[in-house]
Parts: C-alpha cells; sequence; structure tokens
C-alpha cells in the first residue's frame, strides 16, 4: 500500500520499526522529512510536507515509543 504524507500513524510506525536505535531527543523534522521520503512505499509529492504534517508524525512516533 502506497504512505502518504497524510498517513502519519503509518508513518510513524514505519520509522519507529526502522530506527530503533534513534533517540527521539535526537531527531529533527528535517530527519522525519528525510526518513519519511525514503520510506518503501512512500509515493507523496515532496512539496505538500510542512512542520504541521512532520510534527505529527512525530507525535505519533513520540506515542508509539511511549507505547500511549
Amino acid at each position: 500500500s502506497t504512505l502518504t504524507w497524510e498517513d502519519s500513524y503509518a508513518i510513524a510506525r514505519a520509522l519507529s520499526k526502522s530506527k530503533t536505535n534513534i533517540s527521539l531527543e535526537e531527531v529533527s523534522l528535517m530527519m522525519i522529512y528525510q526518513w519519511t521520503m525514503d520510506l518503501p512505499g512512500f509515493d507523496d509529492d515532496p512539496e505538500l510536507a510542512n512542520d504541521g504534517i512532520l510534527e505529527a508524525i512525530f507525535q505519533e512516533w513520540y506515542e508509539e515509543v511511549a507505547g500511549l
């Protein structure tokens, strides 16, 4: 299935599984942007990304790792 910027939860899950050795305190929005673009199955316009979308992905990732 194809991932788009609207799939913040699915993107966060994919990142949490592929970046297991990353401390979330060290993650920047630019890192989230680049890693999302590199995900297999991600297919959306890079120009559509904005801070709100990237922050939503980060929040979902944080909650996934924290088990919330």
